[in-house]
């Protein structure tokens, strides 16, 4: 590594520790711009900026406390996220693992024998078209049959009985008015390319990834609280000892009391993992039954009903939610698994069984090109043809 971009590399991370001075900053800046290779850091800056600013209107404070006048000037009011420290690798929120080095900007991959790196390049999708990331979007299927587009603008009010289903941007509300022993279900149903967020009928919370659905009631008698689940859903559960909550998937259930956790069983998936953020769990499939504490994550192989406690990696669990993509020794299969739903695309790809491993945290608001060309090194190549995704090397 050269004195020079030795000397750079530490100035970023001086930068992000926010210990800068005005002079350094625009160093820093004059170094970002004089090279191509660095401009994705640069976009991704001035997207998470844009973002902040579309939410609160207005700079955080510890932002701002880091943005001197010459970086709103030099890269159009853009926001660098802080690298955290993490098992002694930086993580930028941003867009993904970071290091600068003597040939440009490269990304982190952990491997089983050795620290890989892979560069950015522009070759298999410089003629191809884009596709965009996912948005806010579902059907809602009432219990009638009925069906109902919702999307990121939408604003409606559904009436069901005794039950009032609201609309509000990329939120489902449910409100009981008065007390009505008639119970219907309803499914939500989120497709590839999309996420949503319901408030159910008690309170509770539930934000679906992409390609899942859920089916429940309008209103919650009784003396339980049910649900079924297919794919991921993150769940808030409004606390009732007198009435607790369930989900189902499958033969799995999962009872709750008053807690957050998140169940990923999609179809495609080797397991369906149940992860535990913060409350109890008791994770049930047929006879055998594990009580989780926060931490910790449920693992069951829907083929042998095998049930596995571990400790788990939550930031990476429920990364998705918060925006991210978020990968720790994860192979390419399980990485394109995760962009086919996200991105609503085909993938084709020969899995071999000597599959490298990643790491890194990407965010899901990139178009796929970036997330694509970070992936593309050390022999992998992808082609993109409308909507359907060819890995032609991921050796």
């Amino acid at each position: 590594m050269s004195s020079s971009t030795d000397h750079n590399e530490k100035l970023l991370q001086k930068y992000l520790d926010g210990q800068c001075t005005v002079a350094e900053i625009e160093e820093l800046y004059a170094w970002l711009q004089s090279t191509g290779s660095h401009r994705s850091l640069l976009a991704a800056m001035q997207q998470e900026f844009q973002k902040t600013m579309g939410e609160h209107h207005e700079i955080p404070s510890e932002v701002s406390d880091r943005m001197e006048t010459r970086l709103l000037q030099d890269i159009s009011r853009e926001k660098v996220v802080k690298f955290r420290q993490r098992t002694r690798i930086r993580w930028a929120a941003a867009a993904v693992i970071v290091l600068l080095l003597g040939s440009g900007m490269y990304y982190y991959i952990s491997s089983v024998s050795s620290r890989k790196t892979f560069t950015t390049s522009n070759n298999a999708l410089a003629d191809t078209g884009d596709i965009a990331p996912g948005t806010n979007k579902a059907v809602l299927i009432l219990a009638n049959g009925d069906v109902v587009t919702l999307d990121s603008a939408g604003n409606q009010v559904i009436n069901q009985g005794q039950t009032v289903v609201r609309q509000k941007n990329g939120q489902l509300e449910y409100a009981v008015q008065g007390n009505s022993d008639a119970v219907v279900y309803n499914t939500l149903t989120v497709p590839r390319g999309g996420q949503f967020h319901i408030v159910l009928p008690d309170g509770s919370r539930v934000w679906l990834n992409a390609a899942s659905s859920m089916r429940y009631p309008t209103a919650f008698n009784g003396d339980r609280r049910e649900v079924e689940l297919q794919g991921q859903g993150y769940f808030e559960v409004a606390p009732n000892a007198r009435q607790p909550f369930f989900v189902k998937v499958n033969n799995l259930e999962v009872q709750v009391l008053g807690t957050s956790f998140d169940i990923m069983a999609y179809a495609d998936e080797k397991s369906i993992n149940t992860t535990l953020v913060e409350g109890l769990v008791n994770v049930k499939n047929g006879t055998t039954e594990q009580r989780l504490k926060p931490g910790q994550q449920a693992i069951v192989d829907p083929a042998t009903g095998s049930m596995v406690v571990r400790t788990a990696d939550v930031d990476e669990v429920i990364a998705w939610k918060t925006g991210f993509f978020e990968f720790d020794n994860a192979s390419l299969g399980a990485i394109l698994r995760q962009l086919a739903r996200w991105y609503d695309i085909d993938i084709s790809y020969n899995q071999t069984g000597n599959e490298r491993l990643f790491g890194g945290r990407i965010s899901r608001s990139l178009p796929l090109s970036d997330i694509l060309h970070m992936l593309e090194a050390n022999g992998s190549t992808f082609s993109l043809s409308g909507r359907k995704l060819t890995v032609t090397s991921g050796k």
